[in-house]
């Protein structure tokens, strides 16, 4: 496979994913976090989406970094830890705004922080590039984990 075709995979399925849970959720939006109390920090609403698209394009581009690189030595664990990640930044959007369900959502931010530094981990031992370029994603959920514990607590 060239490298045009794994670059345009390696951004298409991250961006799919995302549009897939946005399109789910994004109702809930507009209705049930709509009504919760914020914190100040709290950005306006649309801020998000042109956010997660930029991430997931980078998440992409990130994975397109490692994968061209034909053989490294753990590849499997690598694939398996991105998939993960990529699972729960998923599920995270349907337990939040489509189940509203506070503890599920804090357990999922908290367990996707920590697979985002284990990917991060594992992109930085085969992609020198790689893994500088996912530091944006781990500050954004990093800001979002705060986001949800502050409206936790607020509400």
């Amino acid at each position: 496979m060239n490298n045009k075709i794994k670059l345009i995979i390696s951004i298409l399925i991250p961006v799919l994913i995302w549009a897939i849970s946005w399109f789910a959720t994004s109702n809930s939006i507009n209705d049930w976090y709509i009504l919760l109390e914020k914190p100040i920090f709290n950005p306006p609403n649309w801020i998000f989406w042109p956010v997660w698209t930029t991430l997931y394009i980078m998440i992409g581009i990130s994975f397109y970094l490692v994968w061209k690189k034909w053989f490294w030595k753990y590849k499997n664990k690598t694939k398996i830890i991105y998939t993960i990640q990529l699972i729960l930044n998923f599920l995270w959007s349907f337990s939040f705004f489509y189940f509203e369900n506070i503890w599920l959502w804090l357990i999922n931010i908290i367990l996707l922080w920590i697979v985002i530094i284990i990917n991060i981990y594992y992109f930085y031992i085969i992609d020198k590039k790689a893994w500088i370029i996912l530091i944006p994603y781990l500050l954004w959920v990093s800001f979002a984990s705060i986001l949800n514990i502050s409206l936790y607590l607020l509400n």
